[in-house]
């Protein structure tokens, strides 16, 4: 049998066309969302306002998944193993992505090297608090008050290794102050107890304390953002407060499976943005106090690059482990 240079020269432009053909389309089948955390928290409340606009978007029902234990590693290594086809989604946040890597002794998946970034959806800074009676209106003040007072101001969280832990842990060491550490099961506890006067101040997200800010019962000194928030823009940043570079953030990300192929990321990040381009959808976001992100996975990447050794450095510093 003999074939022409012209047919030989074709036949890898064909194979690829047929592999491509072959290619299932996508999305073939609803899509599992898959959450680290119950329902009725903050990643709950950002996945299921997505999850109506993507729903439209793609013509498939997102399912959301509550899968909690372990901080959100149990979800994490539940995606990490299932197939790369684009229809298991992961919210990842800066704890389980981040934070984790250091926290725990054993990790069942590494965020760099077992999933593919897809964007960045949303960001919230923390609010940090004080009780109205400790002598502090600023970060500044705050800083003068813990170095003539070492180690005998505490600060309360919701849990050792949250990001109000280690926000107070970023503060001491970029300030070079002694601060103690009150972990509490949650953070609506430590709001009580920082409003009794049990603890001295706390890093906390605005929907929880600004109501008692303005009642009188706490006092806002700073948000923990780079920029001022949207939702408290009075508010100055602890950054522009003497402390430049100060970044402490709660964060949601999508990922998928590693080995999800690009066009099928590069779909799920052009739907999501499409989305979270939407006056509506940002307008509700912002009533949960979470400023609106959006971006190209590569991006979402060298985010997730640059947390990971931040929040390492300061996990190992404070000498945290998980409970």
């Amino acid at each position: 049998m003999r074939f022409s240079v012209h047919a030989v020269l074709l036949l890898p432009a064909l194979a690829g066309y047929a592999a491509h053909a072959a290619d299932p389309p996508f999305p073939a089948k609803p899509i599992r969302f898959i959450l680290g955390y119950p329902p009725g928290g903050a990643s709950d409340a950002v996945a299921r306002l997505m999850a109506g606009p993507l729903t439209a978007r793609l013509g498939q029902q997102i399912v959301i998944d509550n899968r909690p234990g372990a901080g959100g590693n149990i979800a994490g290594e539940i995606t990490a193993r299932s197939a790369p086809d684009g229809h298991t989604w992961f919210l990842g946040n800066n704890g389980i992505l981040a934070t984790n890597q250091a926290l725990y002794a054993k990790m069942p998946f590494d965020s760099l090297r077992d999933f593919a970034t897809v964007v960045l959806i949303a960001t919230q800074p923390s609010v940090l608090v004080t009780h109205p009676s400790l002598p502090v209106k600023n970060v500044k003040e705050l800083v003068a008050l813990a170095k003539a007072r070492p180690g005998q101001l505490n600060y309360a969280s919701s849990g050792t290794g949250t990001v109000g832990h280690l926000a107070g842990e970023l503060l001491k060491g970029a300030a070079q102050v002694s601060f103690q550490h009150i972990p509490y099961k949650g953070g609506g506890p430590a709001v009580i107890d920082l409003m009794s006067g049990q603890v001295h101040f706390m890093f906390a997200t605005a929907s929880s304390v600004m109501p008692h800010t303005r009642s009188g019962r706490l006092r806002a000194v700073a948000v923990t953002s780079v920029q001022r928030s949207p939702s408290v823009p009075e508010l100055p940043t602890v950054a522009e407060s003497g402390l430049s570079g100060f970044e402490a953030l709660t964060w949601h990300g999508i990922v998928v499976p590693a080995a999800t192929p690009q066009p099928v990321v590069a779909r799920i990040n052009t739907e999501f943005n499409g989305a979270l381009a939407a006056s509506e959808l940002k307008e509700r976001l912002a009533a949960q106090g979470v400023e609106a992100r959006g971006g190209k996975p590569e991006e979402f990447a060298a985010f997730l690059r640059t947390e990971i050794p931040k929040w390492t450095k300061v996990v190992r510093d404070s000498g945290a482990k998980a409970d």
